[in-house]
């Protein structure tokens, strides 16, 4: 970014402010709690700005304290709520200098408005599409041995998502909430919203077809004939035991059932049926 201030001469966002604000969005959720969730990452990703607009501590204090409610969202997004945040301190304190009636409750109306349609929008491509595509990609490679399985997941996810979260503070302070809602108007938050979510399940199918691994090697005779019973489930469906296997679990876990439980039952049901030579 030039050195030069993003909007206006006037700005409160200089590059100084625009780098610190940034970084203080990694530790959004350093000291998260089920009250009021990530708000005391959000007031400290203020501060710097906070800092730049109001020279009076007492100001600074007040701002804080607005920033302090409950707040919610994914994080690799949080930069455009906090961007849009920004911007109307700085017209919340020019009114409020001009003597003009201000209602400082709009600041938090418009981070309540922006968290919950961005957090649906991060969450579907953050955790249910990159994060799952970096999974496979990086499983399948970290399953033959190599580095770059790792390495992959890490970069499949951060760099989407870093580019996200930097870019997402300009916008968000130029037209955070004009941008929303013209994205809501045309549908736009919809489509993305539904394609993510089928990228993700095709992405979860491959890796279930590919990385989940089942066969029996059960063999009986019938009438004297030799019947292999995995060559009888390959001519149903090919792969349609680890399929099953996996709609059984999902199942399971729509029941309520732990993921721990059903690790340790998987594992002791694997040893038991490979001891009898039925898997």
């Amino acid at each position: 970014m030039e050195n030069k201030e993003i909007n206006n001469q006037e700005s409160i966002m200089t590059p100084d402010v625009y780098k610190k604000t940034f970084w203080r969005t990694f530790p959004l959720q350093a000291c998260f709690c089920y009250e009021r969730m990530q708000n005391v990452g959000f007031a400290y990703m203020m501060i710097p700005a906070l800092k730049k607009l109001y020279k009076d501590k007492k100001d600074i204090s007040e701002a804080l304290k607005r920033h302090l409610v409950i707040f919610n969202t994914t994080p690799a997004i949080v930069s455009f709520i906090a961007g849009a945040a920004i911007a109307m301190e700085e017209k919340f304190k020019k009114a409020k200098d001009n003597g003009e009636e201000v209602d400082e409750e709009s600041i938090n109306a418009v981070k309540a408005a922006l968290m919950g349609p961005l957090a649906g929008i991060g969450d579907s491509f953050f955790w249910g599409t990159f994060r799952i595509i970096g999974a496979g990609i990086g499983t399948s490679l970290a399953a033959k041995g190599s580095i770059l399985g790792a390495i992959l997941f890490l970069l499949i996810y951060n760099i989407p998502h870093l580019i996200v979260r930097y870019f997402g503070l300009k916008i968000g302070y130029k037209s955070g909430v004009v941008f929303l809602a013209s994205m809501n108007n045309g549908g736009i938050v919809a489509v993305l919203t539904e394609v993510a979510k089928i990228l993700g399940l095709i992405v979860v199918g491959s890796m279930c077809a590919s990385m989940v691994t089942i066969t029996t090697p059960f063999v009986f005779e019938l009438n004297g004939t030799k019947i292999v019973l995995q060559e009888i489930f390959d001519g149903i469906i090919n792969g349609i035991l680890p399929l099953g296997f996996t709609f059984i679990i999902y199942a399971l876990l729509e029941k309520g059932l732990k993921s721990t439980t059903l690790l340790w039952g998987i594992l002791i049901l694997g040893i038991v049926l490979s001891f009898l030579g039925i898997l």
